[in-house]
């Protein structure tokens, strides 16, 4: 990491996991002084660790001052890696690399501005958001955490500069000392239910984002849930905004008309805003200007902003329009409150679902049941959401796999006159390595089947 001094001299460190957050934290560590040993229960990991100077051993906790985890790796819920037990048991932190991030910033002596975003859905989305507000509007800016770069491979950034992170709750319950300057909760539905036991143990690893806040600092919060606006209850401060996607009653950014405002009237008008259909969105929008306006950023910038703002990729993203057929990537669906998002945005829509389902399946996506001309299932948990559409009487098929939903999809939406939606509800790790990976094997093969058009 450019920028910083050999400011971690002295301390030792350990690291388990050497994938996409840990091997650049491993790096970073050891290139600012501290003593790194590393460790991956994969053996390629491993080699590549070793292959770039890091030292890999066994882990143990004696003598060591930190335990840096990968975000993926429990350590209490559902059942503790033997190593993270260990650490655990010995009383040594355990921390995230944001955690590390936010002290090296510190001790290199910048007052770069921190700004936390979390929530069940909408995190990538206004973090990628509010970064390309404050870079049009000329701020030195770095944005990563749960999305994008890990958090040890952004760069030192000065006295001006924001640090824009995508708050895990996986990440938040591995932080210690990082206080945010402007902090967001966007939204609260069950996930990652077996990692903290029950919504209860999810909501308080969520609210972690909100620790150590002062007087000064800002804590955004969406009102358009009830958990979110019990969380927003519990709080106090003059630095507090609820906001809304809709028209909520004790909403200060609400979206009216299709603008968003808040008491000084307009911040934007999102029918200018491609990239961010539906409601949801519209609270994403309205959490960036919120954190915008926090950071001192002027209202046109923010207007300016998100008009130009141009989506990330698996996010409902329109990939082809195919003889009159849309077909949007929604891959980052993966459970069923971010599911009805999308669907919320369609009138017909051929659906293509499925994977390895969370908590509750699909159930909760009855109301929406009805915008559903067909739906084409794949993955292990297909015969589950076969069942579930069965009793509402949706027309569906077991497809089992995407390269057969994609032709089956077409077909069907040109007949119905539909959109085809691939948005999973679930979890890709039953066909995919991540939903990166199913949004791209959708994309390759939509552009096979346009090919096969002629187009």
């Amino acid at each position: 990491m450019s920028g910083f001094a050999k400011i971690f001299t002295g301390q030792r460190v350990a690291v388990l996991g050497l994938g996409r957050n840990g091997l650049p934290a491993a790096a970073s560590l050891a290139a600012m002084g501290a003593e790194v040993t590393a460790w991956d229960d994969q053996e390629a990991a491993r080699a590549e660790a070793m292959a770039q100077g890091i030292a890999v051993a066994p882990l143990a906790p004696s003598g060591v001052d930190a335990l840096l985890l990968s975000p993926g790796i429990p350590h209490r819920l559902p059942a503790p890696h033997p190593v993270a037990a260990a650490f655990l048991a010995a009383g040594v932190p355990i921390l995230c690399d944001v955690e590390f991030l936010y002290r090296a910033v510190r001790a290199s002596g910048s007052a770069a501005k921190f700004v936390g975003i979390t929530g069940t859905n909408g995190k990538s989305t206004t973090t990628a958001l509010l970064a390309h507000i404050l870079a049009g509007a000329g701020v030195s800016v770095a944005a990563g955490g749960n999305l994008g770069p890990a958090a040890l491979a952004l760069p030192f950034l000065p006295d001006r500069g924001v640090y824009v992170l995508e708050m895990s709750s996986y990440l938040l319950e591995r932080i210690a000392r990082l206080r945010f300057d402007a902090a967001a909760m966007l939204n609260l539905s069950p996930d990652h239910l077996d990692r903290h036991g029950d919504m209860a143990g999810y909501i308080a690893a969520k609210r972690a984002i909100f620790a150590r806040q002062e007087a000064a600092d800002w804590a955004v919060i969406g009102i358009d849930d009830d958990d979110s606006r019990a969380l927003a209850d519990s709080l106090s401060g003059p630095g507090i905004v609820r906001i809304s996607g809709a028209n909520r009653d004790g909403a200060d950014i609400r979206l009216e008309g299709g603008r968003l405002r808040d008491q000084d009237g307009v911040l934007a008008d999102l029918s200018q805003a491609r990239a961010l259909p539906g409601a949801h969105n519209a609270q994403n929008a309205a959490a960036a200007a919120a954190l915008a306006r926090a950071l001192a950023v002027p209202r046109a910038a923010i207007a300016e902003g998100i008009a130009s703002y141009p989506g990330l990729p698996h996010r409902a993203e329109r990939i082809a329009d195919i003889a009159g057929v849309l077909f949007i990537n929604d891959s980052k669906a993966t459970n069923a409150a971010s599911a009805a998002r999308a669907l919320a945005c369609h009138e017909r829509i051929v659906w293509i679902a499925g994977g390895i389902a969370k908590a509750g399946g699909i159930a909760s996506l009855a109301p929406l049941f009805p915008r559903v001309s067909e739906a084409l299932l794949i993955g292990r948990d297909a015969p589950q959401f076969a069942e579930t559409l069965a009793r509402h009487g949706v027309a569906h098929r077991l497809v089992g796999t995407l390269a057969a939903a994609v032709p089956a999809a077409f077909a069907a939406a040109r007949a119905e006159g539909a959109v085809v939606l691939l948005s999973p509800a679930s979890a890709s790790f039953d066909q995919f390595a991540n939903f990166e990976a199913r949004g791209e094997a959708f994309r390759a093969l939509v552009a096979a089947l346009a090919d096969g058009e002629g187009r």
